[in-house]
């Protein structure tokens, strides 16, 4: 996994803990748990909020998953510490005992060397430069190798699993692996050099390919036309797949050449991204006081906040850089309108002091909908008749 840091950070370790949670829980309640329960234990000097602002830690990644009422995943934490330090912080994580209302359970895997994956990383990346950079330059020894080892390569083809699907030799030796339609593709995929391939033969999914794709890395590698849509659709929701690629429209893997089939790989799309491009609802309008309406048209533009009252009376105006520490401090707080990004901290803060309506120009994509406090932005409002 690429992990980003918001700040500059030079990466030296990336420490590793999977967590089991009774009950289900979201990303937000994670994070909460691991900056609320290691909050002062060991002084400023190894706060992660500290840490996380001085650029010393980077952003923290959680991966997550729930069936069956129980939640459980994985938190991954990117450092420049020192090895004590990095250990410390290891340590703390473990020490975490609920996550949201659960009780939790959380423990170390590993702490890796970057240093030590990148430089395996380049070497393995330099083959692959090494390998493509051979087939480009001597595509007339591509086209000869090709007719000449026909018959050697289709014996490369073998059977896999219970459904004896038709595969690469490299399936169970490789950490990632490819998903195709049916055995042609995976013929064809064999003759251009990689071998970690193995064929779906039918829309229905394979328990064999649905058990891979929890072990390993799978790119689904599909037809361009209508039944490769229908094949992804069924792939999402029955396995875990980590990238999809496309053959171009109109055109079936089986047919590719090389290059093809090299470009459809390097411009893979995140499962993420593809689920995101399902159409959305629009959002209906809700209709507010005037007051609160025309705050927000004045403060587009201005990094302010405005506080109301029940009466819709201005209690306060601030900046939005002192918001949540102010609004800690506030009380009789109704509505706040402010020109920034509804975030878990405000949603926290506006909880606990019962604001009924956060207003603001964006809401943050990892905030959990409260249930007391309504959560809007500029776009939502309507102005009163």
């Amino acid at each position: 996994m690429k992990i980003v840091s918001s700040q500059a950070l030079t990466v030296k370790y990336v420490i590793y803990a999977k967590f089991e949670v009774e009950g289900v829980v979201e990303k937000p309640d994670v994070i909460g748990a691991v900056f609320g329960q290691t909050e002062g234990l060991f002084g400023p000097e190894l706060d992660l909020r500290e840490l996380q602002k001085s650029g010393r830690i980077g952003r923290i990644e959680i991966e997550i998953h729930s069936e069956k009422d129980k939640t459980g995943g994985r938190i991954i934490i990117p450092t420049s510490l020192d090895r004590v330090s990095t250990a410390i912080i290891a340590a703390s994580i473990e020490s975490i005992e609920r996550i949201g209302p659960c009780l939790a359970k959380v423990t170390l895997e590993k702490i890796e060397d970057v240093r030590e994956s990148k430089r395996k990383a380049i070497i393995e990346r330099a083959k692959e430069i090494l390998h493509k950079w051979n087939m480009e330059t001597r595509p007339e020894t591509e086209e000869v190798f090709r007719e000449v080892s026909e018959i050697l390569r289709a014996a490369r083809v073998e059977k896999y699993g219970p459904e004896g699907l038709t595969a690469g030799p490299d399936i169970d030796s490789s950490k990632e692996i490819i998903i195709v339609e049916g055995r042609a593709d995976v013929i064809n995929l064999l003759k251009n050099g990689i071998q970690n391939v193995i064929a779906l033969e039918g829309v229905k999914i394979p328990k064999t390919i649905i058990e891979l794709t929890k072990r390993k890395e799978a790119t689904a590698l599909l037809d361009g036309d209508r039944g490769g849509d229908l094949i992804l659709k069924e792939l999402l929701q029955v396995a875990n797949i980590k990238y999809v690629a496309r053959a171009p429209k109109g055109k079936e893997v089986e047919e590719l050449t090389l290059k093809e089939i090299m470009t459809a790989l390097q411009n893979r799309v995140p499962v993420e991204e593809v689920k995101a491009k399902k159409p959305r609802r629009r959002r209906q309008k809700v209709l507010l006081p005037k007051e609160v309406v025309e705050a927000a048209k004045e403060l587009t533009g201005t990094f302010e906040a405005v506080l109301f009252n029940e009466k819709m009376e201005e209690v306060k105006r601030l900046p939005v850089s002192e918001l949540a520490e102010r609004l800690k401090e506030i009380d009789g707080i109704d509505t706040v309108v402010f020109d920034g990004i509804i975030t878990q901290r405000l949603v926290d803060i506006a909880t606990e002091k019962k604001i009924k309506y956060l207003i603001a120009a964006r809401i943050s994509g990892v905030v959990k909908q409260p249930l007391n406090v309504r959560l809007l932005t500029f776009d939502d409002l309507k102005l009163p008749d």
